[in-house]
Parts: structure tokens; sequence; C-alpha cells
């Protein structure tokens, strides 16, 4: 019984309008940041790399220790495997800060894009203010009576 009230709330909690809607958000902000990545990658960097030099981010790094390559004695063994060089692979970092700022920057004017539109809607639908409604007879007489007594 009680796995059947778990399928249940898991059930309603899963239907709920919001979790839908998240779950379409985040499958549209994952294909949207995937075109901005393509942006960002394919059009912006290569036009700042060649404004820098011809520099491309990626490939930039600091080199901690240097790679030592492989050892071999007299015979042709290998003594010592190859060890590869430690990098701190700061390019790498440049390009995500990139691709995050062109992306935020990016979600901020389509959300700012979207916000306008819904409230011109809103303005447009918003219905005219009902007129007030006419007052009942005998609220015209008791008006009636207090001006007269108010001219005495």
């Amino acid at each position: 019984m009680a796995k059947n009230n778990f399928l249940q709330d898991f059930k309603a909690f899963a239907m709920k309008g919001n979790v839908v809607d998240m779950a379409v958000g985040v499958i549209i902000g994952g294909a949207f940041g995937k075109i901005v990545t393509s942006v960002v990658n394919d059009l912006f960097m290569p036009v700042i790399g060649m404004l820098v030099g011809g520099v491309n981010f990626t490939d930039l790094k600091l080199t901690l220790k240097d790679a030592v390559p492989e050892q071999l004695n007299e015979a042709g063994e290998v003594i010592q495997a190859a060890v590869p060089a430690v990098t701190l692979n700061y390019g790498n970092f440049l390009q995500q800060t990139f691709d995050f700022l062109i992306i935020a920057f990016s979600i901020f004017l389509f959300i700012s894009l979207i916000k306008k539109v819904t409230e011109k809607k809103k303005v447009e639908e918003a219905p005219a203010p009902a007129p007030a409604p006419e007052p009942s007879a005998e609220e015209k007489l008791l008006t009636e009576i207090r001006d007269l007594l108010k001219n005495k």
C-alpha cells in the first residue's frame, strides 16, 4: 500500500504545471545553450583571436612541469613510460567564461523581449473599467431629501 501511495504522490508531483514547465525550460535552455556556444566558438572567438594576434584561447596554458619523453634502453625496450606535461589551462577557462557571459547576456535579452511582448499583450487585453452602477431608487430619493435639507 505504501508503494502505491508513493507512486501516486510522485505522479501528482511530476504532473504539476510548474514541474512540466521547468522540464520544458531546461530542454529548451540546453538547446539554446548549444546555439549560443556555437555562436561564441564559431563567430566571436575567431574574430577576437584575430584581433589579439591570431591566438586561440583554448590553446593558452601555463606549463607547470614539462613532459618527460619515453625512455628506451639499448635493446629498444621501454624503461620509463612517457609522462605528459602538467599544465594550467587558463585559456580554456577564459573560453568558458566568455561562453557564460555571452549566454547570460543572450538569455537576458531574450527574457527582456518576452517581458515586453507579454506586457504589451496584457495592456492590449486589459478590459476597460466597468462603469459605476446606477444608484437604486431608494438612494436617489435619499439623495434628494438630503439636498433639500441642506438648502433649508
